[in-house]
């Protein structure tokens, strides 16, 4: 018995992308059923219709997820585990990896990858892939690439047809623009870091535009560097440059030494002139309260206040311990030739270690003490 293949399309286009009735289905296998076969036919029938049906079983691996097509249309998404679905021709299941991440070189090819530790991989190089004009108008040859993974399994399935081949134009789209408009040097040298994520979410707004379900992960530039003929002259100019950055960090490195410690030295320097103006200046203001208080007692005492003055300053003359004291009469001093000890005093002695001369000193106690030719009267 044949299938009515023309009545299922009108009743799916009747009931929509849902599938065909399941009670002409459940009629039709009832038929297939009541088919009388000679001999054990109907056994071996049975058994062919038990495997069709066995065959919808499908399990969904933990990194994927499973998209349930029926008559070609999405139906449903499946979550990682065993599912059944009706089997062909009325459903067919595809499973993505979702979480894989997908890579693929744009500039040039792997040929071999290395298989001893150590060992450096082969690559190809390819001209019209990664040759591209920058925007000061020289050649560039950039290598760069690209990992993406999926978001939307379902726009990844039914809305591009060749999603690897897509990603790759818009991949060599984006990297060309972005180039366009940037300088030589920004590509050869500090620049690399804003040209990948300036891609990346060019090629992102490229294939969010064409609804694609795909997610770009990373885009990343293995060498840029001028063409083959003139190579030499730019990697001068790129050590130059480097050389220049090298010799400016180092200035300023030792800009950032000198100056604090220079700022540090001259902040130690004000403290202690500040320090020793305080001092000074507080000594003079405990002097001239000392004499004011002194002359404030003079003026009261007058007479006390002088052999109290005379009194402490012989105290302080008599109390000092390297000084060599004579005590004579008035009578005496008159007969007494002052003479210098030059005997006590060594041709290397340090102005320090000089003693001091002799001082002599009449036991009557004058009204007014005075200074006259090196001896205290």
């Amino acid at each position: 018995m044949n299938w009515d293949w023309e009545k299922l399309q009108d009743k799916r286009q009747r009931h929509g992308p849902q599938g065909p009735d399941l009670t002409q289905i459940n009629e039709q296998l009832n038929k297939l059923k009541n088919i009388k076969l000679p001999g054990g036919g109907k056994i071996v029938f049975l058994i062919v219709v038990l495997l069709w049906l066995a065959t919808g079983i499908y399990i969904v691996n933990p990194d994927e997820v499973g998209v349930v097509q029926r008559f070609g249309s999405f139906n449903r998404i499946t979550d990682p585990g065993p599912h059944y679905h009706m089997p062909y021709p009325f459903e067919k299941v595809q499973t993505p990896k979702v979480t894989q991440v997908r890579r693929f070189e744009i500039g040039y090819r792997t040929i071999t990858a290395p298989t001893v530790a150590g060992a450096e991989p082969q690559y190809r190089i390819v001209p019209e892939e990664s040759h591209m004009l920058t925007g000061d108008e020289n050649i560039v040859d950039v290598q760069f690439i690209v990992q993406y993974q999926l978001k939307d399994p379902v726009r990844y399935l039914f809305n591009i047809q060749m999603p690897d081949a897509s990603v790759k134009s818009a991949a060599e789209t984006a990297m060309r623009e972005v180039i366009g408009y940037n300088k030589l040097d920004a590509a050869l040298t500090d620049g690399k870091p804003a040209i990948q994520d300036e891609t990346r979410a060019l090629m992102q707004t490229i294939m969010d535009r064409y609804q694609s379900g795909i997610q770009i992960l990373a885009v990343q530039l293995q060498d840029v560097q001028p063409p083959e003929p003139v190579i030499d002259s730019f990697r001068d100019v790129v050590r130059a440059r480097e050389d220049a950055v090298r010799i400016t960090n180092q200035a300023e490195a030792y800009s950032n030494d000198i100056v604090p410690r220079a700022r540090g030295e001259a902040a130690i320097i004000i403290n202690q002139a500040e320090a020793h103006k305080e001092a000074v200046v507080r000594k003079a203001e405990g002097e001239a309260q000392r004499f004011l208080s002194i002359l404030a007692e003079y003026k009261q005492a007058p007479e006390v206040t002088r052999k109290r003055l005379y009194l402490e300053t012989m105290e302080e003359v008599l109390s000092l311990p390297g000084l060599s004291k004579t005590i004579i009469s008035d009578q005496a001093i008159n007969q007494v030739l002052p003479y210098l000890p030059l005997e006590r005093i060594s041709p290397r002695a340090m102005p320090s270690e000089i003693k001091q001369p002799a001082q002599v000193i009449s036991p009557n106690m004058p009204s007014e003490p005075s200074v006259r030719g090196g001896r205290a009267q």
